[in-house]
């Protein structure tokens, strides 16, 4: 039984039988229809490989390529592999494996990490906290494998931390796709934005991919530059892996399982800060609680009568699609916001500011909402160095430089802090608004968990206005 394997534009195809020692990548199209697909009964079941009629071959997406050599190693076939020679080629090119060291040591908690990664056959989702170091496990990894490496990152600027770091340790040039340069190199970094462009292009480049914040993969277009890539070797990080929409299913199925867990209490106190979460409970002011009740209640009412459980999430999302044409949800959903704005953006939550402020005013504090309209405001009364999205990538790079150095005691930020970012040392967190989710509330305190020189305690502070869903939200996720 002889069987090739190519890849093409981000799938694999299965040559089998006499076509598999023969076939030729300059086969007219009528040519290729004129074959049958006999000899692909003679193989066994291949994972995702289907029949292509047009050129009598198989067909599967790339990322079943490891699985593919598996079941054909298994059924004892003699294999004809070209999907990987791209990723052999730039390896001899870079001098791969020789040129790849690191001074790093890793802790026990980060070997069992890698460990368990390598025995699941190099495959899988590490979850560690924010601050464990999970960029040194991928180094180690990238280094013990010696293969041509692509890193995937959800922003800018974790790509310019991941090239930064891949130089200082490699004595090899790094490649880049994103922040306005296309360059690839035997190790490459990339934005999730810029490998979902070129994945189909360069999915026979690599035989390992990292994904940093691998969650970021359960949504739907990021899917495909998993689905592209023939890499065998995969390697997803994150603090927080599982996602309410249960995509992190689809997650494990691209990469593979979750191979190693470990969560703040299991590294608090000896890797990370010891810690103590304050929750602060605020009044809305009468006219806030009018305000409230009115468009909770006309949101309430709606979702009643509609017969909306919310047992699910697929239930908001069915809400949302009926929004576009019946008037009642629409009116319901702006309710809702309306009613959010006014229990984040509460003005009790900005005087209990002030007197945190006032008691950590020798700490370096980090302040976190959900609205950009609050962090202004939040600026402007307390004179506060402020981050949104609107924030330009220059002066976000100086605000943080000069929070490290110290110039800088304090600044308010709008989500993008909340990951992506590489963030200086702090050891005060003060949440006055958020989506209430557990992946927000885990990475926020992760800002403020990285071991301090003096052996000190992290404080987040969780401001909440009383008596709403807000409170019921922390109430549950506590």
């Amino acid at each position: 039984m002889n069987v090739r394997l190519t890849y093409e534009d981000g799938t694999i195809r299965v040559d089998a039988g006499d076509s598999a020692g023969g076939a030729s990548e300059e086969s007219t199209d009528d040519e290729a229809g004129s074959t049958d697909c006999e000899p692909l009964a003679s193989l066994p079941p291949l994972p995702g490989v289907e029949a292509d009629p047009r050129s009598g071959t198989g067909r599967a997406p790339a990322y079943r390529y490891a699985a593919i050599r598996r079941a054909l190693e298994v059924a004892g076939a003699s294999v004809e592999d070209h999907v990987l020679d791209a990723s052999d080629r730039a390896a001899r090119e870079a001098g791969l494996p020789d040129a790849l060291a690191t001074d790093y040591d890793l802790r026990e908690y980060q070997r069992e990490a890698l460990d368990a990664w390598r025995d699941a056959g190099d495959r899988g989702v590490l979850e560690l906290p924010t601050g464990a170091g999970k960029t040194v496990i991928a180094i180690r990894a990238t280094v013990e494998l010696g293969v041509p490496t692509l890193v995937v990152v959800p922003t800018v600027d974790l790509l310019d931390q991941w090239q930064r770091e891949l130089e200082r340790e490699f004595d090899v040039p790094i490649g880049r796709f994103g922040g306005g340069e296309q360059r690839r190199e035997a190790i490459t970094v990339s934005t999730y934005d810029s490998a979902y462009l070129k994945a189909g292009g360069v999915g026979d480049a690599f035989e390992l991919v990292v994904f940093d914040e691998v969650h970021h993969l359960g949504g739907e277009g990021y899917r495909d530059v998993a689905r592209l890539l023939a890499a065998p070797a995969r390697l997803g990080l994150t603090a927080t892996f599982e996602r309410p929409d249960g995509a992190h299913e689809t997650v494990a199925e691209l990469i593979g399982d979750r191979v190693y867990a470990l969560d703040v209490d299991d590294l608090a106190g000896d890797h990370l800060a010891p810690y103590d979460i304050r929750r602060i409970e605020v009044e809305l002011t009468p006219e806030e609680r009018e305000r409230y009740d009115e468009k909770q209640g006309a949101f309430v009412e709606y979702v009643r009568e509609a017969g909306i459980t919310f047992s699910s999430g697929s239930d908001y999302r069915e809400l949302v699609k009926r929004s576009g044409n019946d008037p009642a949800a629409r009116e319901a959903l702006l309710a809702k916001q309306d009613a959010r704005e006014i229990m984040m953006n509460a003005d009790r939550k900005v005087d209990r500011l002030e007197s945190i402020l006032d008691r950590h005013r020798d700490d370096r504090v980090i302040v976190f909402t959900a609205h950009t309209d609050l962090v202004y405001r939040l600026s402007e009364r307390f004179l506060l160095p402020a981050i949104t999205a609107e924030t330009g990538a220059k002066e976000r790079r100086e605000i943080l430089e000069r929070f490290r150095e110290g110039t800088y005691g304090r600044v308010v930020a709008a989500n993008v802090l909340d990951e992506g970012v590489d963030v200086p040392d702090a050891n005060v967190a003060v949440v006055l608004s958020g989506s209430g989710s557990e992946r927000e509330f885990t990475q926020r305190l992760g800002r403020v968990l990285r071991p301090k020189e003096d052996g000190g305690r992290a404080i987040l502070y969780e401001v909440v206005s009383a008596e709403t869903a807000e409170e019921r939200v922390a109430s549950r996720r506590r």
